[in-house]
């Protein structure tokens, strides 16, 4: 014990706990770990790992469903398979015949234009009309854009085969309202009048169905886009004195170019494997003159049972894709080196 002056005794195994209580613990003094380990004692992935893992599944689902057919599609176009062939299940390598015959033969070619400007037709319309109906949303007041989105949104869910067999009743030979259209209007001719009857009619009707569906896309699309372009950009060119076309060409195009890029990408790749609009129409006829490349695949392999050239079709074509989108890829890539 230590005596004070004052005569207060107190003990000093009492002050010791006191004066370590208020000392601050050094890290890494102790015994135990300084980081707890993980429960199970298993060691966590490191960080870079985990949007691998999350996006594995989506890969291995890729891979199953396209990248496999993709090959087997491949493998089958150097092979001489028709129905003899492919009931004996026998598969004899032909090399490059297949090809050959195909890049020599004048049908292909045929097909290879009319599928280029069957594309350019409908890419054309669609994006025109799709984007003045998109500045007629800007312009319209909050019930009648709402009404209009709705007519729009109905068309784009009504799915292809329904709406194909609706205008394959609106140009009917003999009660189709087309018909009844043109002889109203005072059109002789039209009596019984056959909308098929030729393979260019036929693929104009399939491009009004091909717009009729895709518009909607292409305007709320753009409608989404004009509402980011400020009111400022617009009340500046109009003190410029700027009219209408100037004003979008000066003003809007830019701001949204990179939105015309993309939407004319998609509506490229959409349109030129388009397959069941044509096939379910009049299945490229009348004497496979209204046939583009997806179709010329199906009706080689299903109807006159080439499957080898069917593939090396199909092949062609994912190529030809290819190269025609790569001038896109280059002008988007352009287009973000510049932002």
């Amino acid at each position: 014990m230590t005596v004070h002056s004052q005569g207060a005794t107190t003990s000093a195994p009492q002050d010791a706990p006191q004066k370590s209580a208020g000392r601050p613990k050094v890290p890494g003094t102790g015994t135990g770990p300084s980081h707890p380990s993980p429960r199970g004692g298993r060691r966590s992935l490191p960080s870079g790992w985990a949007p691998y893992l999350l996006v594995l599944p989506a890969v291995l689902s890729l891979a199953t469903l396209l990248l496999y057919p993709l090959i087997k599609n491949v493998i089958l176009s150097f092979q001489d398979i028709n129905k003899i062939e492919f009931i004996q299940r026998k598969y004899p390598f032909a090399g490059l015949d297949n090809y050959t015959q195909l890049l020599g033969d004048s049908d292909f070619w045929t097909v290879v234009l009319r599928s280029f400007g069957f594309t350019f037709a409908n890419v054309a319309l669609i994006m025109a009309v799709g984007c003045l109906i998109g500045i007629l949303l800007n312009r319209l007041g909050k019930w009648m854009r709402l009404v209009l989105s709705m007519a729009l949104v109905m068309a784009w869910a009504m799915p292809i085969v329904a709406s194909v067999q609706v205008f394959k009743w609106l140009f009917d030979e003999q009660f189709g309202v087309m018909n009844w259209v043109m002889r109203s209007a005072g059109f002789s001719g039209y009596d019984q009048h056959n909308w098929f009857e030729t393979g260019f009619s036929t693929l104009v009707i399939i491009t009004i169905l091909v717009v009729w569906g895709s518009v909607p896309f292409v305007a709320l699309n753009m409608y989404a886009g004009l509402t980011t372009v400020g009111a400022e950009l617009y009340e500046a060119a109009r003190m410029d004195g700027a009219n209408g076309w100037q004003t979008f060409w000066k003003v809007v195009f830019p701001q949204l170019k990179p939105f015309f890029l993309i939407t004319t990408f998609l509506e490229v790749i959409w349109v030129f494997k388009a397959f069941t609009q044509v096939y379910a129409m009049n299945k490229g006829g009348p004497d496979r003159a209204s046939e583009i490349l997806p179709v010329f695949a199906y009706v080689e392999g299903q109807s006159q049972f080439h499957y080898g050239l069917a593939a090396a079709i199909s092949v062609l074509t994912i190529l030809i894709l290819i190269i025609v989108m790569s001038f896109y890829f280059r002008l988007i890539l352009k287009q973000e080196e510049e932002q």
